[in-house]
Order: structure tokens, then sequence, then C-alpha cells
């Protein structure tokens, strides 16, 4: 059973509508996310979840990748969204039967970076342009 397979099946337990979003692209040959980081959405009620699903060894490679994502920094600026990382990996004593086990990582607004400010040297007398249109000359002394 894959991950995405175990979380699916976690959350519709705890009462959860869920779909699979990530899919198979042939062309590609690579499995593509929802927004580049959802596979499974779960709804209920008012909340909407979605979850990036990994083994335990990759998830900080996963919260890497989101942390980087526009497109997840968009997500959770709604009230009403969230994002969690399920990593899966097997636990138990030793010579004892191993168990599946869930290890939750919340992601949040505040664990994204601000955008570094763009600093430019340009002459003096030269016209810089900003983004958004905006056109600021540089005045000369």
């Amino acid at each position: 059973m894959s991950p995405t397979q175990r979380s699916l099946s976690k959350m519709r337990s705890a009462g959860y509508l869920c779909a699979v979003t990530e899919h198979w692209n042939q062309y590609a040959k690579i499995r593509q996310d929802l927004f580049g980081f959802i596979d499974i959405l779960c709804l209920r009620g008012n909340d909407t979840l979605a979850i990036q699903s990994t083994s335990g060894d990759n998830v900080s490679h996963r919260l890497e990748k989101i942390l980087q994502s526009d497109k997840a920094r968009q997500w959770l600026e709604s009230p009403t969204r969230r994002l969690v990382i399920h990593g899966w990996r097997k636990v138990g004593a030793k010579g004892k039967r191993k168990l599946w086990d869930c290890r939750e990582v919340p992601v949040t607004l505040d664990m994204f970076k601000e955008p570094e400010p763009l600093l430019v040297s340009v002459p003096t007398g030269s016209v810089l342009l900003l983004p958004d249109g905006v056109s600021v000359r540089m005045a000369t002394s």
C-alpha cells in the first residue's frame, strides 16, 4: 500500500470526504500533484485540508519544496484551508511486529520566509522599470 493510500484510509476513517489529486503524466513519466504539492484533498464541514503524503524519510524534503512554493503560500492565506504532510514509517520494538505510523507535520503560513527586497544599483539619470509597470527615474546630482 502506498503512502497516499494509507493517508486516504486514515482521513476517511476520521470522517473526511477525500479525493486523490495526484496523477501519472505518461508523457513526462512523473507523478504530478495538484498545484505541485497536494496529493489528497479532504473536506469536512468548513475544513479544507490538503495532504502531501510521503515516506517518513522524505518529510523534510517535501517541507522544503512546499516552503518554496508560491501556490502553497496562497493556499494557506485562506483561514479555512490547511496543509499537512503525512510521513509514513514502520515503528515497533526490536524483534516485535512493526506497525505503520503517520507523522503529521502541519505547514503554516508563518513558516514561509518573507521575500527579500530586490536591491539594484543603477547609474544616475537612468530609468528603473519595476514590476507592475512602475518606472522610476534616478535623479542626477
